[in-house]
């Protein structure tokens, strides 16, 4: 299984390309759909879905183009259905975002249960790791964890934004990411990869 990273956006979202020999998951397509295409066209493998860790505007805005480009599904946590088509929810509607447009996703074709997937013969585990936002989730592979922006190299997500939780999030990424094998790779939402061992250890946070 294979994972790259493209970083979308103003703000530098990391979207992630997910492949096997089989198939391709898309994982927060945050913007620049174009570009997106061109590098799925590149790694070659068919999309079968785009998952969602969460629904803030830089994590969505390409969802509705590659959706209809690739006539796939979206998986999104049911906390947090209603804010795909809520630019004040997802956060695109706000004040301090007057240079964007406001953006507006369709309803989720799948709601996440907190199980084991398999999609396009790739096995992962969704688990509930909020406190960024209410309905953020992360994926664990067998070889990497996807967390979105609940935990970063040497910081964790903000909190500040609605349903924000600090100590919800320290809980999150302690019971349900520091549990897991040290040497297992971490891609968040933004900047570089990381391991749990690195960030169990050195991380601010909880050092």
């Amino acid at each position: 299984m294979n994972i790259e990273r493209i970083a979308t956006g103003p703000i530098q979202e990391n979207c992630y390309l997910v492949s096997n020999n089989e198939a391709l998951l898309i994982i927060d397509p945050g913007e620049d759909a174009k570009k997106l295409i061109s590098e799925i066209t590149r790694i070659g493998q068919a999309p079968v879905a785009i998952l969602l860790t969460h629904t803030h505007y830089d994590h969505i805005g390409a969802v509705e183009e590659l959706r209809h480009y690739y006539h796939v599904p979206v998986y999104v946590s049911p906390l947090e259905q209603a804010w795909l088509g809520d630019p004040i929810r997802n956060l695109s509607g706000l004040g301090r975002h007057d240079d964007i447009n406001n953006i507006i996703v369709q309803p989720a074709e799948y709601e996440f249960e907190m199980k084991d997937y398999v999609l396009g013969d790739m096995r992962f585990s969704v688990v509930p790791t909020p406190g960024h936002s209410i309905g953020s989730v992360s994926f664990i592979f067998d070889d990497f964890v996807v967390c979105g922006d609940a935990l970063f190299r040497g910081s964790i997500g903000r909190t500040d934004l609605y349903t924000g939780n600090l100590e919800q999030l320290l809980n999150s990424i302690q019971t349900q990411l520091f549990s897991l094998a040290g040497e297992l790779p971490v891609y968040p939402g933004h900047g570089e990869a990381t391991t749990i061992e690195r960030e169990r250890t050195t991380n601010p946070f909880f050092n």
